[in-house]
C-alpha cells in the first residue's frame, strides 16, 4: 500500500508545485480535482485516472440500498468518488479519492461514508485504497481508508509523508 501512497504523494507535490493559482483565487473543488487528477494520472503508468467516474464495466455504480450515501447523482450527494484510479474493462479498482477545499465548512461526514463504503470489502467493486484530502493553500490533512475503515497506521504512515515533503 506504501507503493501506492508513494506515487499519491508524487501527484500532490506535482499539483502543489504547479496549481497555486487555483488554490490562490480558491477556485471549485471540481477545478482542483480535475488538475490532482492530472498529476495523479503521471504516477500511474498502466491505469486509468478518471473524475466523477460512475461505472464498473458495464454497470452504473451504486451502493446497496440503506446505505446513507446517496445514489442520486441530482441532489449532487452522488456515491461516485472525486478521483479514482482503476482499470476501465476489467474492472479492477485500485484507489478512491475524495477531495474537499478546506475552506468548505460543510460537515466532512458524507465523503467519509462514501469512502468506508468504497472500500468496503464485502462489496463487490470495493476498491483497495481510499483517500479523503483536505486541501490548504500550502497545506494538506488527509485519513487512509481500508476495509471499510480509517487504516490509522496508514494514515500516520502518510501523514509524515506529507510533513516531509512541505505539505503537512
Amino acid at each position: 500500500m506504501q507503493t501506492e501512497m508513494n506515487k499519491v504523494l508524487a501527484g500532490l507535490a506535482e499539483f502543489y508545485a504547479h496549481e497555486t493559482f487555483l488554490l490562490e483565487k480558491d477556485l471549485g473543488e471540481r477545478a482542483l480535482t480535475h488538475r490532482l487528477a492530472v498529476h495523479l494520472e503521471k504516477q500511474f503508468s498502466g491505469w486509468d485516472v478518471d473524475c466523477d467516474y460512475d461505472k464498473l464495466g458495464e454497470r452504473t455504480l451504486r451502493l446497496p440500498h440503506g446505505t446513507i450515501v446517496s445514489t442520486d447523482d441530482h441532489l449532487g450527494k452522488s456515491v461516485y468518488p472525486d478521483i479514482v484510479v482503476h482499470q476501465r474493462a476489467i474492472p479492477n479498482n485500485l484507489l478512491a479519492i475524495e477531495v474537499r477545499k478546506a475552506s468548505n465548512h460543510q460537515p466532512p461526514e458524507h465523503d467519509q461514508h462514501k469512502l468506508r463504503a468504497l472500500t468496503d470489502p464485502h462489496l463487490w467493486f470495493a476498491y483497495w485504497i481510499g483517500v479523503f484530502l483536505v486541501l490548504g493553500k500550502n497545506s494538506v490533512v488527509s485519513d487512509v481508508y481500508a476495509g471499510g475503515v480509517i487504516d490509522k497506521p496508514m494514515s500516520g504512515w502518510f501523514s509524515e509523508r506529507l510533513k516531509e515533503i512541505g505539505l503537512g
